[in-house]
């Protein structure tokens, strides 16, 4: 699928399904995670930081799927660990979630990742 027709199920969604393959398993595996959209890249924050079971699967299988509102779409995960980079990233999901609800959800913010446009 092209990006522009998942950009559009985005809209309508204030979560994706994220697929990743287990580092260990090699089985795929999905979860709801919440994202933001900064012009046509995608940035997630994992709920549990670097420790993460879904971000240890993206740091050693960068391939995932994405799904939202009956689309979906292919790509490459890129971990963002530069300290300033996540907290753009923190801002964004701040703004579109809500700070106190950011702060709810997820404990230390010490990574993001990107899902650029293919």
């Amino acid at each position: 699928m092209a990006f522009i027709d998942f950009e559009q199920a985005l809209s309508r969604t204030e979560q994706v399904e994220l697929r990743t393959t287990g580092r260990v398993s090699q089985r795929e595996s999905s979860r709801p995670v919440w994202f933001v959209l900064d012009g046509k890249t995608l940035y997630l924050l994992p709920v549990s930081r670097s420790d993460s079971q879904w971000y240890k699967n993206v740091l050693a299988t960068p391939a995932i799927r994405l799904a939202a509102g009956g689309a979906e779409y292919g790509a490459r995960a890129t971990p963002v660990t530069d300290p300033a980079e996540v907290g753009e990233v923190i801002d964004r999901f701040r703004a579109k979630y809500g700070a106190p609800a950011v702060k709810g959800y997820y404990s230390k913010l010490d990574v993001a990742v990107e899902v650029p446009p293919s």
